[in-house]
């Protein structure tokens, strides 16, 4: 729920940037409002860093914060066990932050801060000086407040007189590289104040290569690309094979700093400020030389960094042939996988990998297509880690395809079509980094690919698709130029979508006119069969549509399952699919005479496509049933 100041403040933000459009608002305006939704619109953990940290006027002697861990080090993925002991109070205020890097000061910078807001200088001060990978109340543990863990600290005359209280937490926690080390808090989010602090813990191997995940590199499906992180920056390799040829690749390495981050002279963007992580080394090395729609296996790292397991993948299907399953959804992000507040939690995310796992497991499936909004790190780079150690199931088995969203590239005289600051100043540089797509040049995100029968035209919403420009040209020509007897299936794909019946915001709708009257003539033109996008989070799927109206109805099949006959084609059939992990959105009507079917539910596409038929279900992936079921066919 918004309270009443962040709506406005949002509401502030959008009118300005509307405005801005409208009239060439200065951009000190824009940039201001923008700024100030950036850090005010925000989760009570995130503004920790407006708050005075300071040691609490504490005297306990007792008191302690210890971990699992603490005699030894950190293996690269493992649940670590937190004790707080020697309570002489409980408070519901009481929390545990995990800190990384461990020499981080968190108290130190804040007073000024205080002074520094106080007289509108919003300059790229550090207001706390590293932010909290995570935190969990201390009253998780159920019998913290009631003091049911009881230590006697003192005895008088063989008779107890003094007890304290204690706690057990669990925190789950991955490689990052970059020690850690768990503080004790009182006085809640909002008016913290140190108690103790733990040891601080290492990684037994910091250089580990890990979040392998591996997309297509061309439309052969004879060559993958493997990115992965590793503290170490000198070349590794990769060895793979299908078990009768065996090949090594050596990796390029790359990374990103803060000066690459976008900023404003106004005030330092997370990405840039409180938010920072270091992200290590991207490893990124080609697979080439194997044969589509066949399984290899592969390893990668070093002898001095160590390596990988051995994982088992499967190349999809070459461009023009027969068949292809691929499974398809936007907006899907992370969760903590235990009871600890994280910036930006997509609850739904859990779920649909799960589902999908299971789904890859079983050798079913080509390829994903991830339609953008990927981690919602949005300055916070340290989730990037958490992303992709939750999606390594899925991206180290298949193709992972993925498009640009606004959380990844939207920031403030960034070049991006939209002004909101919803990047947290990454720009697109840690999302390119990541999921170095088959595109033109860097922050040229668009591209197209072939898989089995289907051409798949992929764009970034959030670069600028007007008429005459780079990418309108270049869709418009990759469209027309698909050969329709070898891919008889054209897919379009972005992030934000032309139809929904989610409203949004009066100042910021979640379709943009002009994003549709530019881009949907097109879609006719080049005779797209099914749009998908993503941006509004739930699941609706249109009739064959044109300008609001249905240009072509579905029929029911024997089987009862909607189907549109495309060999005489009058109009793409439209479908959301940002269900996929952010918080759920209601429709706002429905009334719309092209909207077929919507599900507000947690799930995915799976796409079964034949030169003859493309079969689109939705999965719910709670119960694993499918809740919407379409058809194409085309003789």
């Amino acid at each position: 729920m918004q309270t009443p100041y962040r709506v406005s403040i949002i509401l502030l933000v959008f009118a300005v940037a509307t405005l801005s459009h409208a009239f060439r608002l200065p951009p000190q305006l824009v940039e201001s409002a923008v700024q100030l939704r950036n850090h005010t619109a925000t989760t009570e953990l995130r503004l920790l860093n407006r708050r005075n940290l300071i040691d609490c006027l504490d005297v306990n002697p007792y008191l302690q914060i210890n971990s699992s861990s603490e005699n030894s080090t950190l293996s690269d993925e493992e649940y670590v066990t937190v004790n707080v002991t020697g309570v002489l109070v409980p408070s519901d205020g009481d929390w545990v932050a995990m800190i990384s890097p461990s020499h981080a000061n968190v108290r130190t910078c804040l007073q000024n801060a205080i002074l520094y807001e106080e007289t509108g200088d919003f300059s790229s001060l550090p207001l706390l000086c590293h932010y909290p990978v995570k935190a969990q109340y201390v009253s998780n543990d159920p019998d913290y407040l009631s003091c049911k863990k009881q230590e006697c600290k003192k005895y008088v005359g063989g008779e107890c007189v003094l007890r304290t209280c204690g706690a057990t937490l669990t925190f789950h926690v991955i490689n990052i590289r970059t020690d850690i080390e768990f503080v004790l808090f009182g006085g809640g989010f909002s008016t913290p104040c140190i108690l103790k602090r733990s040891q601080p813990l290492s990684f037994s191997s910091p250089n580990t290569p890990l979040y392998g995940h591996i997309s297509s590199t061309d439309s052969t499906g004879t060559s993958m690309k493997l990115r992965w992180v590793s503290g170490d920056q000198n070349p590794q390799q990769v060895q793979y094979g299908d078990g009768k040829t065996s090949s090594i690749a050596t990796s390029t390495v790359s990374t990103f700093t803060q000066n690459d981050m976008c900023s404003s002279s106004l005030l330092a963007s997370p990405a840039k400020d409180f938010g920072w992580h270091d992200p290590g080394y991207i490893h990124s090395a080609v697979m080439s030389g194997l044969s589509p729609s066949t399984t290899f296996s592969y390893k990668y790292g070093s002898d001095s960094s160590g390596w990988s397991d051995e994982i088992t993948s499967r190349t999809p299907a070459a461009g023009g042939s027969d068949a292809l399953t691929f499974l398809a959804y936007g907006d899907m992000g992370k969760a903590p996988l235990d009871s600890s507040v994280e910036h930006y939690i997509q609850p739904g995310s859990k779920s649909v990998v799960n589902a999908m796992t299971d789904e890859v497991s079983s050798g079913a499936v080509d390829s994903i297509f991830h339609i953008g909004d990927i981690s919602y790190a949005t300055g916070f780079l340290v989730e990037w880690d958490f992303f992709l150690n939750l999606i390594t199931p899925l991206a180290s088995r298949v193709s992972y395809m993925t498009a640009i969203g606004n959380h990844e590239r939207d920031y403030v005289d960034s070049g991006s079509v939209y002004v909101t600051p919803d990047s947290g100043g990454e720009c697109g540089v840690a999302y390119e980094k990541y999921f170095p797509m088959p595109t033109a040049a860097q922050d040229k995100p668009w591209y197209s690919i072939e898989q089995g029968p289907l051409h798949f035209t992929i764009i970034s919403t959030e670069h600028d698709w007007t008429p005459n420009s780079q990418q309108y040209e270049w869709m418009n020509e990759d469209m027309s130029a698909v050969d329709r007897s070898r891919t008889p299936w054209l897919i379009f794909t972005g992030h934000r979508p032309m139809y929904s019946s989610t409203d949004g915001l009066v100042i910021s709708p979640s379709v943009d006119q002009g994003f549709v009257d530019a881009v949907e003539p097109l879609l006719v033109a080049n005779k797209v069969d099914l749009a998908l996008f993503g941006h509004v989070h739930n699941y609706e799927r249109s009739c064959g549509v044109y300008k609001q109206e249905c240009k072509a109805m579905p029929k029911k099949d024997s089987n009862g399952i909607d189907t549109y006959d495309n060999t005489n084609y009058s109009a793409p059939v439209h479908a959301v699919i940002g269900m996929a992990g952010f918080n759920l959105d209601d429709f706002s009507t429905n009334d719309n005479v092209w909207s077929l079917s919507r599900i507000s539910q947690f799930g995915y596409l799976r796409v079964n496509a034949s030169k003859q038929q493309l079969k689109v279900e939705f999965v719910n992936a709670d119960s694993r049933n499918v809740e919407d079921s379409f058809q194409f066919t085309k003789n």
